[in-house]
Formats: C-alpha cells, structure tokens, sequence
C-alpha cells in the first residue's frame, strides 16, 4: 500500500513550482505584449521548468517506492506527492513544454504570444494531474487542459473539416470526462460508507479504506472508460484521427500529453483503487487493446493523409502500453510507463517534423509529397530515427520498454497472445516505413518543384535535434529511467500478488 515519506523533502515547495511557474509566465506574457521580448521570456520560463523538474529528479530517492516531497493545503484539498512514475511523465512533460515554446512560434497567422500562454497554462495542468493526490482536482485540472486544447481548435480552426475536428474532440472528451467524474464519484462514495459520511477525493484516504466488491466493477467501468478515451484505446479513439488530420499541427503534440494522463491516471487512480475489479475485467481490456494493435494498423495502411496515419499510429502503438499496464506484473508495468515516454518523444518529433513538411508543402496529403530527402534530409532521418524508436528499435528507450511488456505478458496470457501482439509491432512498421517512402524518398509530383522547398532551418535543428538527442541517450544509457520506475512499480505490482 503506498504511503508518503514525509521525510524527504526539497527545501522548498518543489510541487508547487511546477504547477505554478507556467502560469506566473502566462501572467507576464500578457502583461508584456511585446513579442519578441515576450517570446524570450516565455521561452525562459519553459526552461526554467525543465530545471525544476531536473531537479526533482535528482532528489528523488528512487530505492523508495512511497511517494515523497507530500504538500498539503486542507483548506483547498490540496494534497500533491511524488514517486518514481510521477518525475517519469514529468521530464516528459517540461521537455516537450520547451520543445513547443520553439515550434509552434513560427506561424505567421497566429499571435506567437497567445499561443504560448496557452501553451503555457496547458503545461501547467498537465503538472498539476501529474502530481495530485485528489481525484477531484485530478479532474479539475483535466477538464481545464481540454478546454484549451479545444480552444486552441476553435480560434485557428479555418475550415469545416477543422471545426468537424473540435466537435468530435469535445464530444469525445466531455464524455470521457463526466465517466470519469462519475467513478470517482462512486469510489468516494463507497469510502463514506465505510467512515461514517465523511467524503475525501484524496488517494491515500481512499486506500486506507477496505474496497468493497459491489462498487468494485461500476467504478473501474466508469474511470476505466473515462481514461481509455483520453488514451485513446480501440474503440474509443475516433477523436484523434480527425484532430490529428485537420487541427491545428502545433497542438499535436499537446493533444499527445493528454494521452500520456491517461496511462498516468491508470496507473495512479484506477489499478490500484479498483484492484479487485481489475482482476476481473482484465482479459477483456487485454483483449480490445489486441484488437487495437492489428485494427489500427490496418487502418493506418488505408490512409491518404500523413497526419491520419500518425494518428493511427497512436492508437495502435497506445494498446501496447495498456497490454503491459494490465499484465499486473512488476516488468510489464515498468515496461508500460517506459514505453509511454519513449512514444510521447517519439510520436512528437514525428509530428513536429511533419509539420514542417506542411509548412514548406501546404500539404500532408501523401499523394502530393515525395522527393523530400534531397531538400530537407535531416526531417526526413528525424522523422524516420522517430519511427524506429516507436517500433522500439535497438538504441531507443522503446527497445528495453518492448521487452518487459512481452516479458511479462508471456508470464501472464501465455506465448500466442504475446506472438499475436509482437506481429501487431510488425505490422506498424510496415506501414511507417512505407509512409517514409512515399512523403520522402517517392518521385516528386511536378507541381512541387524543388525551388519552393526550403532548407532546413537553425530553429528546425534545434528542435529536432534536441528531441533525438533525448531520445537516443535513453536508449543508450536505460538504466536511470528503469532504477527510477523499479520502486514503484513494484509498489504497484503489490496490490495483485496475493500469494
């Protein structure tokens, strides 16, 4: 059962400034108005982030599988912690917070100023989810980074395809949000049950209190579903396609940090407040998250538009991780979390260098690119190191992530389900090498001449450099990321061994 150690703490409210700095820029870029003075100091805010989660991570006692740097407020019940999966999504995080301060400032039609600070807020929702130890401002902050991504939809969606692309976004996400309200709900009322009538959304309350089996299932189906569809896990995936294929590109990667809440959330809220009915229900999750892996890559194959490819390629690659979470077994839930981040890095510097394939194209229509490589060959190798890395290739994170998810899903469903599942891997990157082939190495159509593709620039090298970078030195050197995850996993692991 976790538990805080009070103990460990930084000196100074760690959690805090994480949840705060983001909006104290936000604050000061609307203050300022100037944009070039305005982007600099925005762009500083983001880095100063990533320092602070560097040095979360370098606090950390990650031989301790409890939670650690515990804040608390009861007037606001606010009660924020940390474990080894915490700091994981959090570098995750305050990294692609400084990658997208750099990319998406480049879009003449849009206010450089507004789109950080939303930007910037979005990030500091994301922190506060990553660190609550309330389901309720777990919620909270949720339904905040919804509204802005939907509002980053809305203010530079420009044609009925894109506004098509918000409402299957919103409706998708209301509904995942209000299941999951619902089942937190649920559980706290369960707990009231058992204390007398006193109503706490905190997590350690809710642990201490002895589960009982007739709210087991309608909670788990409720926060289940609620977190599948932010995953997104088949079937529950249709927002993603259409906000992938006419949103706007920057938000892209932001609409991938919700993904990884999902896979979080699993981890932090719904395995081990509903142990008993995960137990019960886990064949059948594993089982559509089977079906994820070769549906989606089929679907994938089907596509004309790169960016719907890639969204297919979320889906697929995202059923993975949940066949690992639901192994409940040490190696597959390190492994899952682990593959998470090694796919958020990934998939991103995918979707960054497809977006400045579309800037330089006005296309990502795969029948009006081709002969790329020769103009901007480093987009291409970015594009195509990202795809490698998603397939968990040698030298990559995924590498080590791919086999502790089928390690431990021999271990629990037996050699043909994980077969199955490893052809499914095959299968994905069938179709991501033959989308490289045809936007990059394809003959060139004749009304894309080579003149009108520009070269590569200083800023494009910075961002997706630093985003392979990050990646190949975690695939090199895994053993930071898999002594901090080791702890509290096991930790988690522990709620189903009952032997």
């Amino acid at each position: 059962m976790s538990e805080i150690s009070w103990a460990t703490q930084a000196g100074y409210p760690l959690l805090a400034t994480l949840q705060c700095l983001p909006l104290a820029a936000t604050m000061l870029l609307l203050i300022m108005r100037q944009h070039e003075q305005a982007l600099r100091l925005g762009r500083l805010f983001a880095i100063a982030e990533l320092a602070v989660a560097i040095d979360l991570y370098g606090r950390i006692d990650v031989a301790n599988g409890n939670l650690q740097f515990a804040e608390r407020l009861d007037l606001f019940a606010y009660h924020a912690a940390a474990d080894g999966i915490s700091v994981l999504f959090i570098l995750l995080t305050a990294l692609l917070g400084v990658l997208l301060s750099f990319y998406g400032m480049a879009r003449q039609q849009i206010s450089p100023v507004h789109l950080l600070g939303v930007l910037l807020v979005i990030e500091s929702s994301q922190m506060t989810m990553l660190t609550t130890m309330n389901l309720l401002w777990f919620a909270a902050a949720s339904a905040l980074q919804l509204t802005l991504v939907g509002y980053l939809l809305w203010r530079w969606a420009s044609a009925r395809e894109e506004n098509l692309a918000l409402s299957r976004f919103l409706q998708y996400q209301l509904f995942g949000w209000c299941l999951f309200l619902a089942g937190a709900v649920v559980i706290v009322w369960s707990h009231a049950d058992v204390v007398g009538g006193r109503w706490s959304f905190d997590l350690l309350d809710l642990l201490h209190t002895p589960q009982i089996d007739k709210y087991q299932s309608a909670a788990f189906y409720l926060l289940f579903y609620g977190l599948a569809i932010r995953t997104p896990l088949f079937p529950l995936h249709g927002w993603l396609p259409n906000s992938a294929g006419y949103g706007l590109i920057a938000v892209g990667p932001v609409l991938l940090l919700g993904v990884k809440v999902g896979v979080y959330g699993m981890a932090r809220f719904l395995l081990p407040l509903t142990a008993e009915a995960v137990l019960i229900w886990q064949s059948y999750v594993v089982a559509f998250a089977m079906i994820g892996v070769f549906f989606a890559a089929s679907m994938a194959f089907r596509q004309a538009n790169l960016r719907r490819l890639m969204a297919f390629a979320v889906v697929s690659h995202t059923s993975l991780i949940v066949i690992g979470l639901f192994t409940l077994h040490p190696a597959g839930l390190q492994g899952a979390l682990l593959l998470a981040v090694n796919f958020g890095l990934a998939i991103t510097v995918m979707l960054l260098m497809v977006g400045y394939v579309y800037r330089r194209t006005g296309t990502t229509a795969l029948d009006r690119l081709g002969g790329l490589f020769d103009r901007v060959p480093f987009i291409a190798l970015a594009f195509l190191i990202g795809g490698l890395a998603l397939l968990g290739m040698p030298g990559t994170p995924g590498f080590d992530a791919v086999h502790l998810v089928l390690e431990a899903s021999i271990d629990t469903f037996g050699a043909l389900p994980t077969i199955a599942t490893a052809l499914g891997n095959v299968a994905a990157a069938g179709f991501l090498l033959w989308a490289f082939q045809r936007a990059f190495l394809a003959p060139r159509p004749r009304d894309l001449p080579a003149a009108r593709i520009a070269r590569t620039g200083a800023m494009e090298y910075f961002v997706g450099g630093a985003t392979l970078i990050v990646l190949l030195a975690a695939g090199f050197y895994p053993e930071p990321w898999l002594q901090l995850t080791d702890s509290a996993t096991q930790a988690l692991a522990a709620y189903f061994q009952h032997d």
